[in-house]
């Protein structure tokens, strides 16, 4: 195997624990820390408080007396994090202020230096992803109690009343609970090395179980965050600089590069959970080039290095869709579906999702006024600066091809 620093007869913990997948809250990073050294804190005071920074339209000038700092005494992988999702906070609102059109393209020195130097330390870009807002951006209200809603709050907020907390805190319940998933992979690949039939129908069958659940997490997303605001406000905080005609040649990071980079914001494409599962099942989304295709490959190049890693390995290990087909067992193919169904079902909710808080706010907005070329563009790229209703659907229609009836 080109990736053999990990064999399937290694135990589930051993497996997941060196990519950084944690026993409880699988990709996402364990107790986030809140706090940075005292020297940070700075950076920390305004990340907490942009709502209000942005509201008074003081923001800009808050950031710009802040003082170059060196990031050596960041020397843990905990407050790198936290650095790198305070930072990106900052940095989005600093580009997009108001989100009223007045646009900065120029991320100042002082901010863009120590963001950049960070950013290479995690081996993520220098933009808010998903990493940041969603898998680093939470604590629990009680310690001991569960990763339930109620008992949760986020770290950095953007303005939009609760529509941050309820986006990203259901994003990380819908991970934490497709997690349940990427638990039984290593049983997955163990079976298929001993070609035990049996433990692997139950293994899939248990994977479409927890993608079913996760579907019924993701239905509370209604519940907290409004389409409007959503679509109007925080949607603007998560753009990038990529694709995004409102910064057509990207940001320009002082003092880090001469010339302006392109960054896609940050999507639920950046999440590694739904990857995984394509790698495992041996759907292949990343063949064959096209804009889907692209769009994926270049996804993960957003995530943390060692949950890229995890990705290459499953790619590298023996695939238990050719040990379903070469099987022959209906039982086998049909608990294969069953998996491939639910990754369907939770995609097919996911485009449902998108048009109620994009397209259709978007259609709300334009009503009554002249349609621009650029408005329309604008409606249907994502905040990774893509045309997210055709990659979407390609990825949805990808998943069911791979569906074993009749074969």
């Amino acid at each position: 195997m080109a990736h053999n620093r990990t064999s399937p007869m290694e135990s589930s913990w051993e497996i997941l624990k060196k990519y950084h997948i944690d026993e409880d809250v699988g990709f996402a990073l364990p107790n986030p820390l809140e706090e940075l050294p005292e020297k940070y804190n700075a950076w920390i005071l305004i990340a907490k408080n942009l709502p209000e920074l942005i509201k008074t339209g003081e923001v800009r000038e808050e950031v710009e007396k802040l003082p170059k700092l060196s990031t050596d005494d960041l020397k843990d992988y905990e407050q790198q994090c936290l650095a790198h999702l305070a930072l990106g906070c900052i940095t989005m609102a600093y580009v997009w202020n108001q989100g009223d059109g007045d646009i900065r393209k120029v991320l100042p020195s002082n901010i863009a230096v120590p963001y950049c130097e960070v950013s290479e330390k995690l081996g993520l870009p220098p933009i808010l992803v998903y990493a940041d807002c969603v898998l680093a951006n939470w604590k629990k209200k009680d310690p001991r109690g569960p990763m339930t809603y109620e008992n949760m709050d986020i770290l950095f907020s953007f303005p939009g009343g609760d529509c941050s907390k309820g986006f990203f805190l259901i994003s990380l319940l819908v991970e934490t609970a497709a997690f349940s998933a990427i638990k039984v992979i290593p049983t997955v690949l163990r079976a298929v090395q001993h070609q035990d039939k049996e433990t692997l129908q139950h293994a899939l069958l248990d994977i479409a179980d927890c993608l079913r659940n996760a579907r019924k997490v993701f239905e509370e997303i209604h519940g907290y965050v409004d389409p409007d605001l959503f679509y109007n406000v925080l949607r603007k905080y998560l753009s990038g600089w990529k694709g995004n005609p409102k910064l057509p040649e990207g940001l320009l990071y002082e003092g880090v590069w001469d010339n302006p980079k392109q960054f896609a914001g940050g999507s639920a494409a950046q999440s590694s959970i739904l990857q995984c599962l394509d790698a495992l099942l041996g759907i292949e989304q990343t063949t064959g080039g096209g804009p889907a295709a692209e769009f994926i490959k270049e996804m993960r190049t957003y995530m943390p290095p060692a949950h890229q890693d995890f990705l290459c390995f499953l790619e590298s290990c023996p695939s238990a869709r050719e040990f379903v087909l070469s099987r022959g067992d209906a039982d086998l193919k049909e608990a294969y579906d069953k998996c491939v169904q639910a990754l369907v079902s939770l995609r097919n909710y996911h485009l449902g999702i998108v048009k109620t808080y994009i397209l259709d706010p978007a259609k709300k907005e334009s009503r009554g006024e002249e349609s621009a070329s650029e408005q329309s563009e604008q409606e249907n790229r994502g905040t990774g600066g893509t045309d997210f209703m055709s990659v979407l659907k390609s990825v949805r229609t990808k998943t069911m091809q791979s569906l074993l009836k009749e074969r």
